[in-house]
């Protein structure tokens, strides 16, 4: 009987230069692999296991080949089917995005102009349908404003908020009280803090994090790491297609401007005399939006790239088409070319671009905090 191998709809390949990474989306795992087991797989669909390995000369490359399978077999990247009648019955995964949302994301960075005024943004939250808004203090902030600010958001749409405040002897206990009350917080971020340390709520679902790292700018926003990827099918899709940071989003910096995302050079005007409907409305406002990673330089040949959040506001400033910023972001220190990753602040070939966004003290006091 003919054996048949078909992937899970849950294992997605993403062909970088010199290797193959499979994620599972559903249990959120990565797996690299050789490139070879990709073109494989992508040159005999529909061939049963030995057509494939009727391709093969020798021993040594059929036994390669079994391998390859057995090892996705285990891992639950694919299974076996016996029959191909069957196998053709599995529908092809459609990976287009789509979204009935016009704006799924929205940053405020909170001073108090923006307090006093926060039932403008409230309205567009409803209006919009937003279900995401990240909210960050990069001053003092009471117990009793956060309370306030939430007590607003209550009749919006939203279905996850993130809040980043500063470590300013706020009993703990208050803070923890804030999240057991609003389960729409999923992180809770307390920068400058003295240890590092982070709590589970809703079994996992929102998390209380304390960091050393003092968050007071947007300057911090960009890094590319590891622990940032996102494994899942929504992020997956979007990659496909979308810049995965700045696509749908809409930010309000501390200052009042409203821009794509706080860090973006580019503004559109103050809320002040400017309504967030009629930013969104500008020419250039969505012109990111579509920058997705297979165009990037560098990045089109990582595998990481349909797992990894983009940044097009701090970049290598090497590449670019017209006035759209194709370059590979700054703060990632990883080289699809070696397969390393390495410290992104320490690269010589970034310095340039570290001098133009200002960054050496930010740089200098992360290298002593590594310390």
């Amino acid at each position: 009987m003919n054996k048949y191998f078909k992937l899970y709809q849950s294992a997605k390949m993403i062909l970088g230069v010199n290797r193959l990474l499979f994620i599972d989306t559903q249990y959120k795992k990565v797996f690299l692999a050789p490139k070879s087991i990709f073109y494989i797989l992508e040159k005999f669909t529909l061939k049963s296991i030995q057509e494939i390995l009727d391709n093969f000369e020798t021993e040594d490359e059929k036994k390669i080949v079994n391998d390859y399978f057995d090892w996705m077999i285990k891992n639950n990247i694919g299974f076996i089917v016996n029959d191909k009648e069957i196998l053709e019955c599995f529908s092809i995964v459609n990976e287009t995005f789509d979204t009935p949302y016009e704006i799924s994301n929205m940053i405020i960075e909170i001073n108090d102009f923006i307090f006093y005024n926060f039932d403008l943004i409230t309205n567009f939250l409803i209006n919009y349908r937003v279900p995401y808004i990240e909210l960050r203090f990069y001053s003092y902030i009471t117990i009793e404003q956060i309370n306030f600010i939430l007590n607003l958001l209550n009749e919006t749409f939203l279905e996850e908020i993130n809040i980043i405040i500063p470590f300013n002897n706020i009993e703990i206990k208050l803070l923890e009280d804030i999240i057991l009350k609003n389960p729409r917080i999923k992180f809770f971020t307390i920068f400058n803090s003295k240890e590092e340390y982070s709590k589970d709520f809703y079994k996992g679902e929102s998390k209380m994090i304390f960091t050393k790292i003092n968050i007071n700018s947007s300057s911090h926003c960009g890094k590319i790491s590891k622990d940032y990827f996102v494994l899942n099918q929504l992020m997956y899709a979007e990659s496909q297609h979308h810049n995965t940071c700045l696509n749908r989003k809409i930010s309000i910096d501390k200052d009042g401007y409203i821009r794509n995302c706080p860090s973006m050079p580019q503004h559109f005007g103050n809320i002040k005399d400017t309504s967030l409907e009629n930013a969104l409305n500008h020419p250039d406002f969505k012109k990111y939006w579509n920058v997705n990673k297979d165009i990037i330089e560098v990045c089109k040949d990582c595998e990481f790239r349909h797992v990894c959040t983009d940044c097009r506001a701090y970049t290598e400033r090497t590449h670019f088409d017209g006035d759209i910023d194709l370059s590979k972001p700054l703060k990632c220190g990883y080289n699809p070319y070696t397969n390393k990753w390495a410290e992104w602040s320490t690269n010589p070939l970034k310095q340039k671009a570290i001098e133009y966004y200002s960054m050496q003290e930010l740089v200098k006091k992360d290298a002593q905090k590594r310390k």
